[in-house]
């Protein structure tokens, strides 16, 4: 043994904190499943009859992958997306034998079986990789289930136009593919107005016009609101599932869904000139009331996203730097003694 242990970062969905009770804790967050539900639902309603997908990569944007896609599943969402094939494989546990699992970054050269034993479809970005999941097929023994990405404009994954003109020039190019999506990425549908929405969607058309009949899905959170011309059979909503608003220069459509308590360690009052936190950024120019409450940057709040926290509608700027597992608030606009 070298003493070193290896895991991927994908692997990370998997690993549980030991349960503790909330009075332990020193913050909570609170995912409301029955807000992802509504938002689903509102999606579905902006689409018509359009199919909807539920995005649930990155542990379901960090609020729980299987819990989330099992609240979407009971509001019928019968097709998933997720980045990567350990993500898929946890999916599957949680969701059964009957949902359709896409893993978006492709499956890694060497894991194909993998995947396959777990009945995922992958979503394919290059002709290379179309080719190593027609490999799997073969070995397999039956057909495989898959999307193929193209590269509308975005630059990011997806076969770029000459391979897709490469491919649909091959005649066994989708051999033993059972090829059930068409698929590209929208890189500017939070600004309605911008033109490259427009040019995506052309070349979309384009590209997938070369290629054998399946389902087309273009929009994410933001297309769905750019009009049915985006809709195409299958949307792929992520962000706004999760109540991040799709339409950023409007009011947000979607509702919140986590709140995010954090408990007090301690309270102290401070007279002027004092500093505060580390590097002492911040110094008292009037004396305040301030309290240390029990959350940093080791629970995910980014040390540069320093503002303010709430309670009972009252804003409580925070003092100095978020440090690992402790902010300072100034609490003076609090009646004296409601929070200890």
């Amino acid at each position: 043994m070298n003493g070193i242990s290896k895991k991927s970062l994908s692997e990370r969905v998997a690993v549980k904190a030991a349960p503790i009770s909330e009075a332990a804790a020193g913050a909570i967050l609170t995912v409301d499943l029955s807000a992802i539900r509504e938002n689903y639902r509102r999606l579905k309603a902006r689409l018509g009859g359009v199919g909807c997908a539920g995005v649930v990569k990155a542990d379901g944007y960090g609020l729980g992958g299987p819990q989330v896609a099992a609240a979407l599943a009971a509001e019928g969402c019968a097709v998933f997306f997720v980045a990567h094939l350990a993500e898929g494989a946890l999916l599957r546990q949680a969701l059964g034998a009957r949902a359709a699992i896409y893993v978006q970054n492709g499956i890694q050269p060497g894991a194909e079986s993998e995947a396959v034993a777990v009945g995922l479809g992958v979503v394919i970005n290059s002709a290379g990789q179309l080719a190593a999941w027609r490999v799997a097929a073969q070995r397999a023994g039956r057909k495989l289930r898959a999307a193929i990405q193209v590269d509308s404009g975005m630059s990011r994954l997806g076969m770029a136009a000459a391979e897709v003109e490469a491919v649909a020039a091959d005649p066994q190019a989708f051999d033993g593919i059972d090829f059930t999506i068409v698929m590209s990425h929208l890189a500017r549908a939070d600004e309605p107005e911008h033109p490259a929405n427009e040019q995506q969607r052309l070349e979309f058309e384009r590209l997938r016009r070369m290629l054998p009949n399946a389902p087309a899905s273009l929009a994410n959170s933001s297309g769905i609101f750019l009009g049915q011309s985006f809709h195409y059979d299958l949307a792929r909503p992520g962000a706004a599932l999760y109540g991040i608003n799709p339409t950023p220069a409007q009011e947000n459509p979607m509702l919140p869904v986590v709140r995010l308590h954090a408990k007090i360690i301690q309270t102290r009052s401070l007279e002027r000139g004092a500093g505060v936190g580390y590097g002492h950024i911040f110094h008292v120019t009037d004396s305040l009331i301030a309290a240390t409450i029990s959350l940093g940057y080791a629970d995910g709040w980014h040390r540069r996203a320093a503002s303010a926290a709430w309670f009972e509608n009252v804003r409580l700027p925070f003092l100095g730097r978020v440090s690992m597992d402790s902010i300072v608030l100034d609490i003076s606009a609090l009646p004296p003694g409601r929070l200890k």
